[in-house]
């Protein structure tokens, strides 16, 4: 489908050409590809969020709320008008429907990984689970998010302010939800979601009672160099950092949980697989070190050459379920949900019927 939109996009252009009689420049012929790609994502996006209602309907209440977070980072021109107004983003509020709404139940937050992508229904399975517990989520699509337009795509902030974003999702939840617990607030979060997670508790350590970590990115700068230039220009685009790794160091150090153990006060489980072909586990074995060596408490597993690489506790595997419920039981110590699942059967149960 993407290959036939853009075919056409393509297509579009060329013909404008053509009538015109001129010569456009490749620069915007590149940006006009860069915006159908945009708008391919904000179709993608609807749909996706039709299947949630489809998917989860039946054992939740599904919401997608607007709220917002700081202002822009970069703003080409600071004076205008709105400049400085917070920047809005949406959430998705998954709540159980049997819930007694007079009671007091915890709340994960669940950020999505990708340097550019979504909140989308390949969460499902994880999501119900979580509610199958008692747990009511909130799932943040912060800024730099995809499906929501060139304009947010933009506003990307690696390992800054996104993490303030997320943090606000939190923040809305216990102000809007007299039933969440604000005391039992758990962060649950895979690859750019786990460095996430853990940033979010590093600068919030008492707004969160656990975390998880899992394949987190730990270190961007050993990443860019083992991802090469073309990873690194995400990052040193001028609507972002806007410099390399080289030019400021620093500034990458800042975004990388491996630079900033020393602020681990929250009870925190991190796992990563060896064969993970996106996150090397050697940024994760970094992490743990630099946790040890500031004399920090934490629990960890490096898995063996399990399948499913990046993804490997994610998917549907009975291995992965296995995996899953070593998380469970770690933020069960912490959070206290009503309901525990012990077995995969329970899971099993949990991911396709109703409760």
């Amino acid at each position: 489908m993407k290959n036939i939109l853009l075919f056409l996009g393509s297509l579009i252009v060329s013909c404008n050409l053509w009538a015109q009689n001129s010569i456009t420049p490749l620069s915007d012929i590149s940006r006009s590809f860069e915006n159908l790609e945009h708008e391919m994502d904000e179709v993608k996006k609807q749909i996706d969020d039709i299947l949630w209602f489809q998917r989860l309907g039946d054992v939740a209440w599904i919401d997608k709320v607007i709220i917002t977070g700081p202002p822009r980072s970069k703003i080409k021109n600071p004076q205008v008008t709105g400049a400085s107004n917070p920047l809005k983003f949406y959430c998705y509020v998954f709540i159980p429907r049997w819930l007694d709404l007079n009671g007091k139940y915890p709340l994960i937050v669940l950020p999505h990984g990708g340097v550019h992508a979504d909140f989308t229904t390949y969460h499902t399975h994880i999501v119900k689970e979580l509610m199958a517990q008692g747990y009511i989520v909130v799932a943040p699509e912060y800024r730099g998010s995809t499906g929501y337009g060139r304009s947010f795509y933009e506003c990307i902030d690696y390992g800054g302010l996104e993490i303030e974003d997320c943090h606000a999702s939190r923040n809305y939840m216990i102000e809007n939800y007299p039933f969440v617990d604000g005391k039992r607030v758990g962060i649950l979060g895979w690859s750019h979601g786990g460095l996430i997670a853990l940033m979010m508790a590093f600068e919030h350590p008492e707004d969160y009672a656990v975390v998880y970590a899992g394949v987190p990115v730990s270190d961007l700068i050993a990443r860019i160099g083992y991802h090469g230039p073309a990873y690194e220009a995400l990052f040193s685009a001028d609507y972002h950092i806007g410099q390399t790794v080289a030019e400021n160091t620093a500034e990458y150090r800042r975004r990388s949980p491996a630079w900033n153990a020393l602020k681990l006060k929250t009870p925190l489980l991190i796992h990563t697989n060896t064969n993970d072909d996106d996150v090397n586990v050697l940024e994760v074995e970094h992490l743990i070190k630099s946790l040890k060596a500031e004399g920090k408490k934490f629990e960890y597993e490096i898995f063996k050459d399990v399948e499913g690489g990046h993804s490997f506790d994610r998917i549907d595997t009975r291995k992965a379920r296995e995996i899953r419920l070593k998380i469970y039981g770690f933020f069960t110590h912490y959070l206290n949900p009503p309901y525990v699942l012990k077995t995969v059967e329970e899971i099993n149960r949990a991911a396709y019927y109703p409760r």
